[in-house]
């Protein structure tokens, strides 16, 4: 079973690739067969490679990158957590905000990442009640 510290640490580990904008660090972050699905509706990314890939496109255009993760929630080896990311995209100051999904192996390494998620033009704070 994953610990909430183990849990913690890979949320962290996860901002700061995301703000750095650092796909070996992301895809370092998942097990060798893990899946990644960003879009619901659409097939999920698959394994270390596939995560690097869609991390290595995503980020590429963003800058000026700021990401808040909530407290994360922890229940065996799964784990819930939102995040808030203002960032420049293709020139506009935008916001994410949204839910990550976490399944974990008993190394801590993250086998499987569902994430749901809002963007809105402009940058804009989390309500009083975010971050759990």
């Amino acid at each position: 079973m994953v610990t909430k510290e183990r849990v913690d640490g890979w949320v962290e580990a996860y901002r700061v690739a995301w703000e750095t904008r650092d796909p070996d660090a992301a895809s370092a972050l998942f097990a060798t067969e893990a899946t990644y699905r960003d879009l619901i509706f659409e097939e999920p990314h698959r394994g270390r490679h596939g995560v690097y890939d869609y991390w290595s496109g995503v980020t590429e255009g963003q800058s000026d990158v700021s990401v808040r993760m909530g407290d994360a929630l922890v229940s065996g080896n799964t784990a819930t957590v939102e995040f808030w990311t203002t960032m420049t995209s293709g020139g506009a100051d935008v916001t994410l905000a949204g839910c990550l999904l976490l399944d974990f192996t008993d190394d801590g390494l993250c086998s499987a990442l569902r994430e749901y998620w809002n963007f809105a033009e402009g940058t804009h704070l989390p309500p009083a009640e975010w971050g759990g």
